[in-house]
């Protein structure tokens, strides 16, 4: 039976030395690059007013070594871009690791990463304006949904004979703290001009880990991953567990794209309600809870042909518990590569009603990215 590693590619495109980046240096099994891009947009993105905006704009520097023996050192930190406000701090931290790559053995990585958590459940993170809301929440680092913090992981994926493939990821995080601030209201029974307080939350994590399976044949995909630990708030310890399985098939802006995400949560989900005191007549109704029990649902359907990408998606969370819609929306989109380099887009989504906040609002842009 004929085994190959996967690893080395999985490497490359973590260190970030896609097309777009510049290298700066390379001699004697030693290179630098600096990638990222840039994004604007005008509509009404997640802000009730019209209004130019940025999508996720970010910068990073890689930097790989060879150190022989078939292993291969990298490092990466990128930052998100806040360049539309003028004066105000410009860089937050997105990535910053270290990594080491044999082609055999796999991949090893410490600091704050992409996590294997993700490489499951975000196949249906594609489109740029919108996608998986579920996946960054405010803990979004220290459950490693998305970019895990301070996490060690370890990866390896394997082809074999007939297209298919069999990937393991596996991920632990030591304990973290993470304060989140809300508004209150001090007379819950106020209805005009109503006193506001902020209240802070402080969330402590025990230490988690999580582990992704996935498999691949012949275009299709189908992945399982795991997320356990402990999480304290106000006192109380309570298991925080995801259970996601995810299955998709083709690849995004090629053709045929689809792809499915479905995931069981305990004490998992955090999110902002909108509409906590709608009667307060500033833009301060909101607040953030946990969720003890949650279900969620992604979908993406996507036809990629003549540097045009068309997609439709759909999401939703439902707090099982109380028997309702935490949120439900859908989106339409297009994506259109100008350049290998230089991408428009428009997108336009759906605020399907029924959730907890009870306040519906519809969101849409128009706008460009360029990548460097």
């Amino acid at each position: 039976m004929k085994m190959k590693t996967l690893a080395v590619a999985v490497a490359a495109l973590a260190c970030g030395t896609q097309t777009f980046a510049a290298e700066i240096y390379n001699s004697d099994g030693t290179s630098m690059a600096i990638g990222g891009y840039v994004d604007v947009g005008l509509g009404e993105y997640f802000e009730e007013n019209v209004e130019i905006h940025q999508v996720s704009p970010r910068i990073n520097v890689v930097g790989k070594h060879d150190i022989g023996n078939g292993v291969t050192v990298d490092a990466k930190g990128e930052w998100s871009i806040k360049f539309l406000d003028g004066g105000a701090n410009s860089f937050n931290t997105r990535l910053g690791y270290i990594g080491a790559t044999h082609a055999e053995l796999g991949r090893v990585v410490a600091g704050t990463q992409w996590s294997p958590y993700y490489d499951v459940a975000g196949v249906a993170d594609m489109p740029i304006a919108f996608a998986n809301d579920f996946l960054y929440t405010s803990d979004m680092y220290q459950l490693g949904t998305g970019r895990a913090e301070k996490m060690l992981s370890y990866s390896n994926a394997y082809e074999f004979g007939n297209g298919f493939g069999f990937g393991l990821g596996v991920g632990w995080q030591g304990q973290q703290t993470n304060d989140t601030t809300s508004l209150e209201q001090v007379d819950e029974n106020c209805t005009v001009k109503c006193a506001v307080y902020e209240k802070t939350t402080k969330t402590k994590y025990d230490d988690r880990g999580q582990i992704a399976l996935s498999t691949e044949l012949a275009g299709f995909g189908l992945g399982y991953t795991y997320s356990g630990g402990d999480v304290k708030v106000a006192g109380k310890s309570e298991s925080a567990t995801s259970h996601v399985i995810s299955a998709n098939y083709g690849e995004y802006g090629s053709g045929l794209y689809a792809a499915i995400v479905y995931g069981k949560n305990k004490n998992f989900f955090s999110y902002e309600v909108n509409g906590a005191y709608p009667a307060y007549d500033k833009d301060v109704d909101s607040e953030s809870r946990i969720f003890e029990e949650t279900t969620q649902l992604d979908g993406l359907l996507a036809y990629g042909v003549n540097d045009w990408t068309f997609s439709v998606n759909y999401e939703s969370v439902e707090d099982d518990k109380a028997s309702k819609t935490l949120y439900s929306q859908s989106a339409i989109q297009a994506e259109y590569a100008v350049t290998s380099a230089f991408y428009t887009f428009a997108g336009y989504q759906f605020d399907l009603g029924n959730d907890i906040g009870d306040k519906e609002n519809d969101w849409w842009t128009i706008g460009a990215r360029y990548y460097f």
